[in-house]
């Protein structure tokens, strides 16, 4: 909402923005044609859907700031700080609201919103009003939506559990979610893109809700095995050709299923490393630059891991391993792509560094707005 903008004004009255953002919000639905079916054909609403996210997490981090804005002219007055929040607070309310809508377009507006909105700003006692509400609104995107809408969904979902925490409210709300995202990633028919974050949205939801629920982190795990397995070789040792896109949809598997690895017990870990790490090293040989890479890297995390399970872990393998790693680490194979060479050999070196010296570069991570 541009600062600038005004309205008409009686001589001598003064108007809030709070006032003038009602008058335009009124006369911007006055010009909208309406929603349903006419003569069998849908009309939907058109530019206040499109304004609506912008609109959302601008309002929203003007009032958990605190920042007054005051309009321009003479004689205007400060917004108060309440009024403020309560705008922004209508809009994400709006925004709920529109996610029931019959629109397609208007629903996935209303998820951007909320996506922008999560990512900017906690809301806790906003959202704990709200959170059955919102998560069976996700629930019916995943389950009902097209393949854009079902990716929306899961990405909306991962800031909702970020937002609501670890306590009950974020472990009630995974539990509603995590078998739509489950369905969705384990759905052949559905799009790649909104199984793609299914599996990264099910491996942060239940890492960030469900941490200390031992029977919905080994679902969750069993879940994401069945997809990325899918490229393990086969009885013969021959690694499975995919048609295009399915080696991104098991990279990301992978790398949801070793996030959750990290929390595993001791007694189900032990089980993880001989059922994985020897599949794990075939898959060094795919012919996918970052599949090769997403394998590397579980292999190393699972080394770690066995590490501090048992301070004598031996893979029976090790020297074979490092034999093949020295080789990805040294790659100079002219038919793959220069920066796709220069990424491994990266990546590998340091895989190698740490399996042959249980040793590892340390790194500084900032977090911003991660999806």
């Amino acid at each position: 909402m541009p600062r600038n903008k005004k309205g008409k004004r009686g001589s001598g009255s003064r108007g809030s923005l709070r006032q003038e953002l009602l008058q335009l919000q009124l006369s911007a639905k006055a010009t909208l044609p309406c929603k349903g079916v006419r003569n069998g054909v849908k009309v939907e609403s058109g530019a206040s859907d499109d304004e609506l996210a912008s609109e959302v997490l601008s309002h929203y981090s003007s009032a958990s700031e605190g920042a007054s804005v005051q309009e321009e002219g003479p004689g205007s007055e400060p917004v108060d700080e309440q009024s403020a929040q309560e705008e922004a607070e209508d809009k994400l309310k709006q925004c709920i609201d529109d996610l029931m809508d019959k629109s397609v377009k208007t629903r996935l507006a209303a998820l951007e919103s909320l996506r922008q909105a999560f990512s900017g700003r906690l809301l806790g006692d906003f959202l704990l009003e709200r959170r059955l509400t919102l998560s069976d609104c996700l629930e019916r995107s995943l389950r009902k939506g097209g393949g854009e809408e079902q990716a929306a969904a899961a990405r909306v979902s991962v800031l909702l559990c970020v937002q609501l925490g670890g306590g009950p409210e974020g472990e009630e709300g995974f539990k509603t979610l995590r078998p739509a995202l489950c369905t969705v990633l384990s759905d052949s028919c559905a799009s790649m893109a909104a199984r793609h974050s299914c599996a990264t949205a099910l491996g942060m939801c239940c890492y960030v809700s469900a941490a200390d629920d031992v029977e919905d982190l080994c679902k969750s795990l069993s879940h994401l095995e069945s997809v990325f397995t899918s490229s393990y070789p086969n009885r013969d040792g021959v690694l499975p050709a995919h048609k295009p896109g399915t080696l991104a949809l098991h990279c990301a598997a992978l790398q949801a299923w070793e996030l959750l690895v990290t929390l595993c017990p001791a007694s189900r870990l032990r089980t993880l490393l001989d059922q994985h790490l020897p599949k794990l090293q075939a898959c060094l040989a795919s012919s996918d630059v970052d599949f090769r890479i997403a394998a590397g890297e579980a292999i190393a995390l699972l080394f770690e891991l066995g590490r501090d399970v048992d301070q004598d872990f031996l893979f029976q393998d090790t020297a074979e391993l490092c034999a093949h790693l020295k080789v990805l680490a040294t790659d100079g194979n002219k038919h793959r792509a220069k920066a796709d060479r220069r990424k491994q050999r990266s990546i590998f070196r340091e895989v190698l560094h740490y399996i042959e010296n249980e040793d590892f570069t340390e790194e500084k991570i900032r977090f911003g707005v991660f999806i």
